[in-house]
């Protein structure tokens, strides 16, 4: 296969020593890239708000304020807003498997007359701009009574079609004789599924579930507008209502207090969410 540099030249002396600077050189800047501005929120966070607001801003903290998230949780009262968003991270993802993964069983395994009409039409609905279905869908929530309700984020999470074309390009791969074994054994589509595809299907699982409650929890608008309660706000719009009257540093401590959850979530499930992505076959 040719490349870039020829085997030869990756042979020699010079051509490894090269190789080599060039890589570590690209990964420690890569690295740098993605790591400076978690750094500079954790230690900004550290500092006064008069040393926050410095120009030219200072890359280490003059006085180090570690007790700032402390009293940024206290002030902000944010354990009451972590609770409001885990019940609406956790039900989005509880209520997206529940629909996501039935449907994409059906249109993968159950093979139902027009599945590829519904399959389109599903996709087709990525193409639309977020905010043209804000409207339609705020009216429907406020008709059913649902305001200041959890359920207001859950069900239009439901059916999620991109999660669903996931569900079912990783269904399609596993081969239908293990189904149709199954099906003369006498299960069922639904014990099929929960007792066959299911255990096999972990990796995506992952992935979907990843993508549910990331998704929830950082979600600001729709969030906005089906809580008028500030009581059951979420953390991402708590933090928004609350900047213009709390200090620079306060605020941005509750910024990285509301982002822990999900760097340790992705930093924990990492190769889940990588073999999820990257499966494309079974080992039979």
């Amino acid at each position: 296969m040719r490349t870039l540099i020829s085997p030869s030249q990756m042979r020699s002396r010079r051509g490894k020593t090269i190789y080599w600077v060039v890589l570590v050189l690209t990964l420690v800047l890569f690295t740098i890239a993605f790591l400076f501005p978690l750094y500079w929120a954790v230690t900004g966070a550290m500092k006064s708000s008069a040393e926050l607001a410095k120009v030219p801003p200072t890359l280490v903290p003059e006085q180090w304020h570690p007790e700032t998230y402390v009293q940024s949780w206290k002030e902000m009262d944010l354990g009451k807003y972590f609770l409001n968003t885990i019940v609406v991270a956790g039900g989005a993802w509880l209520v997206q498997l529940a629909v996501d993964v039935p449907a994409a069983y059906a249109l993968s395994k159950l093979r139902p007359k027009l599945g590829n009409l519904v399959l389109g039409l599903m996709l087709a609905t990525l193409m639309l701009p977020a905010a043209a279905l804000l409207v339609p869908t705020y009216v429907t929530v406020a008709d059913l009574g649902l305001l200041n309700s959890p359920a207001a984020i859950w069900l239009p999470a439901a059916a999620n079609a991109f999660n669903i074309y996931l569900l079912k390009r990783f269904f399609d791969q596993i081969p239908d004789e293990i189904v149709e074994a199954a099906t003369i054994d006498g299960a069922g589509p639904v014990r099929i599924m929960v007792r066959i595809v299911l255990p096999m299907s972990r990796p995506i699982l992952a992935v979907v579930s990843i993508f549910a409650v990331v998704t929830a929890w950082k979600d600001f608008i729709w969030p906005l507008l089906v809580f008028p309660d500030s009581g059951k706000q979420t953390l991402s719009v708590m933090l928004q209502r609350v900047a213009i009257d709390m200090p620079l540093n306060l605020l941005v401590a509750g910024l990285v207090l509301a982002s822990v959850p999900m760097v340790l979530l992705f930093l924990a499930f990492q190769r889940h969410i990588l073999a999820g992505l990257t499966a494309g076959s079974l080992k039979g």
